[in-house]
């Protein structure tokens, strides 16, 4: 009796009760895929590794200028600073062809371990992301963009300002072609410094894009190889503190040392023996031969008699240059010992 009773208050489903439920649960269940797909690992960029790049690449760029500038050095003075942006643009579009159009980073990129990818075509999701600096580099548009904003940009913004200073567009008259064109030019400096500032902003809050060509093209600087850490040298740093230091200790050490002492200890290793022969026979106080030689008594050091007499008169302590003993008496050179004269 209670078994059909259960039976009969339980029926059984329908055949279309799990068509029913499934499309019932399938909005959620897209919801739930697509979220998860969307859901991307956040990247952060190490700013000051991205401005070191640039700075290395300009230093890279002025190491090959000024090589470049050597081999010219015999040819008419002059001729070269009349082709200075042509030979800017040359080096510029040296290292973008053989760096960022075979798809390799610039020599301040690949220092920092930093290449250019493709912010367009970045996947955002999936088994394919692990690390989150997966994907493509730039396209072939990209590059060639890339290329005519920095190299051609760059060229034929100083060709014109050199021309427009040439011509002295900014000193004629106030309705001239040539003033009108002087203000747009000095406009549109003005909005590109402006919306690099901004740009600056911008990339101090996020860490993306650090010029305005690199925002325009969506090219995103990211690690290169995300095992590899920042390699800072210390080593430039450690010499340059140890020679101030030591330069700092000279300074404080060279008053207190006595020019005598210092010639006397350093004597032994002068290469020029004739000189020191002359210096043994020289007055060490004037330096000269000595017109009424003296000994200086117990070292029998020859001195001029002026110079001993007024150097043991100013001072009691005086001692010999030359040996750095007290001076007890004077000699005159093949005469009798004459008393140390006193300080009044």
């Amino acid at each position: 009796m209670p078994n059909e009773t259960l039976a009969s208050s339980s029926s059984p489903p329908s055949e279309d009760a799990w068509v029913d439920a499934y499309q019932r649960l399938l909005p959620q269940w897209q919801s739930s895929l697509v979220s998860s797909q969307k859901a991307t690992i956040p990247v952060s960029i190490s700013r000051v590794n991205q401005f070191d790049a640039a700075r290395l690449d300009v230093e890279m760029s002025a190491m090959l200028k000024e090589q470049l500038v050597k081999v010219f050095t015999l040819m008419k003075p002059g001729l070269l600073f009349q082709y200075e942006p042509e030979l800017e643009a040359f080096l510029e579009f040296l290292i973008w062809r053989f760096s960022i159009w075979v798809d390799k980073p610039t020599p301040g990129n690949a220092l920092m371990n930093l290449r250019y990818r493709d912010e367009r075509a970045t996947p955002i999701g999936g088994k394919q992301v692990r690390t989150g600096l997966e994907g493509p580099g730039l396209t072939v548009s990209q590059k060639i963009w890339y290329c005519l904003a920095t190299v051609g940009g760059q060229y034929i913004w100083a060709r014109l300002q050199s021309f427009s200073a040439f011509r002295r567009w900014g000193d004629s008259e106030q309705r001239s072609l040539g003033r009108r064109a002087w203000g747009l030019i000095n406009r549109v400096e003005g909005f590109y410094k402006a919306a690099s500032f901004s740009n600056l902003l911008i990339f101090l809050y996020t860490g993306r894009y650090r010029n305005l060509i690199e925002r325009v093209l969506r090219a995103r600087l990211v690690y290169g190889s995300p095992n590899m850490n920042r390699a800072v040298s210390f080593e430039y740093m450690n010499r340059q503190l140890v020679w101030n230091e030591f330069s700092e200790m000279l300074l404080l050490l060279l008053p207190l040392l006595k020019s005598s002492s210092v010639r006397k200890f350093l004597l032994p290793f002068s290469k020029d023996k004739s000189n020191s022969a002359v210096e043994e026979n020289a007055c060490p106080i004037c330096l000269a031969n000595p017109t009424t030689p003296f000994f200086a008594l117990p070292c029998r050091h020859r001195y001029c008699y002026y110079c001993l007499r007024t150097r043991c008169a100013a001072s009691t302590s005086f001692r010999c240059t030359r040996c750095n003993e007290p001076i007890m008496a004077m000699q005159r050179y093949g005469g009798s010992i004459v008393n140390k004269p006193t300080k009044n």
